[in-house]
């Protein structure tokens, strides 16, 4: 079980997203997305801090800076993706954002020079059409909103590949709560400039933000870093990628969707890249590689 522990982490990490989707939507009924953002980020910041306080005693400045660092990388991700929502629909929005799980592995090659493994990249294919099927809406149209959804998919592959690289050498609870903070500390600068600083206080809508705070943001951030310690940066983005597939169970389960032939072969197109990156068949092991000429 403990050979696994970095998949099982992302699995519930992706679980808590795909969860919060219908909470999101009710928050969103109440606050603005900006308000949402500060909020949700603040409420994950200092409940971490609160229970790890003593964790954070002696933080080390490479830490803190290496935590605005992912901090401030998660902010710009999730601005893009809430503007980009502004002007695109939510299906092509959600698709364009998960497109990361492809960019991970190349930026990885081209940052790191870190040697492609086919497994893996079959693997990201696959997840980004499992994506395709589940949730996107065919349209030929391309605007504004479609450009920073994409956008937001190469910020948050940065924020993948970065979190891998910093938590091989500092604590991942330090590096967590640091990167709340800091991004909560950008989202009410951006409040302040926007005049959005007056929270209401709504008695219904509060709970669905603390519930985005506590498990959608601090739980679900330090279950990332912690489980980016023990797996490659492409497997976790693969992983990752189920937030849809969760999020299309949930739909089925809590409110009653019907299932589609389209989204069940999304779906198990999803669940194939997660077999394929983590089991390496041997079939694939057997065939031989194209000499090059």
């Amino acid at each position: 079980m403990r050979k696994y522990i970095g998949e099982i982490a992302l699995i519930f990490t992706a679980f808590i997203w795909g969860s919060g989707f219908v909470v999101t939507s009710i928050s969103l009924d109440y606050y603005s997305a900006y308000q949402n953002m500060a909020i949700r980020f603040l409420i994950g910041g200092v409940i971490l801090g609160l229970v790890f306080y003593k964790k954070m005693k002696g933080v080390k400045k490479e830490t803190i800076f290496k935590g605005a660092l992912l901090g401030s990388i998660l902010y710009v991700a999730f601005a893009l993706q809430t503007v980009g929502l502004e002007f695109t629909t939510p299906s092509k929005n959600a698709f364009l954002t998960a497109v990361n799980v492809v960019i991970v592995p190349l930026l990885g090659w081209a940052i790191y020079k870190k040697r492609l493994d086919k497994f893996e990249v079959t693997g990201a294919v696959l997840a980004m059409l499992g994506i395709a099927l589940l949730s996107l809406r065919v349209s030929a149209e391309l605007n504004i909103g479609d450009i920073l959804s994409f956008l937001c998919a190469i910020v948050f592959a940065f924020h993948i590949i970065y979190t891998a690289k910093f938590v091989k050498n500092e604590n991942p609870i330090q590096l967590t709560v640091v990167q709340l903070l800091t991004a909560a500390v950008l989202g009410f600068i951006i409040l302040l400039v926007r005049g959005e600083a007056a929270v209401p206080v709504v008695n219904g809508a509060v709970f669905s933000l603390v519930y985005l705070g506590i498990f959608g943001t601090a739980a679900a951030f330090l279950l990332q870093t912690v489980a980016q310690k023990f797996i490659s940066e492409t497997k976790a983005a693969i992983i990752l990628s189920t937030e849809s597939f969760w999020g299309m169970l949930l739909s089925i389960a809590v409110l009653g969707e019907v299932i589609t032939f389209k989204m069940a072969v999304g779906a198990a197109l999803i669940l194939l890249a997660i077999l394929i990156s983590e089991t390496k068949p041997k079939l694939f092991k057997t065939m031989p590689l194209r000499e090059k000429v």
